[in-house]
């Protein structure tokens, strides 16, 4: 059998392993803020119709989407 290579962990990467650990705990609440806000937003398109009007940069021509979405009443 083959010798199984256990390296020591030294001070500084375990400093890394813990800074590491910290962004992605920061990063994780970053993506939780992000989800709530674009939960806000996805709640207000949905109570009400919006409009876009985009003229196209070469020909002029008008194009208009329109978003609407059905509400559901809570209970």
């Amino acid at each position: 059998m083959a010798k199984e290579d256990n390296p020591k962990v030294t001070q500084e990467q375990s400093a890394d392993v813990d800074r590491l650990r910290k962004r992605l705990e920061l990063m994780d609440e970053r993506l939780d803020n992000l989800d709530s806000m674009v939960t806000a937003v996805v709640e207000r398109v949905m109570s009400q119709p919006i409009s876009i009007s985009i003229t196209c940069p070469r020909c002029g021509h008008v194009m208009d989407i329109v978003l609407s979405g059905v509400h559901k009443p809570k209970k």
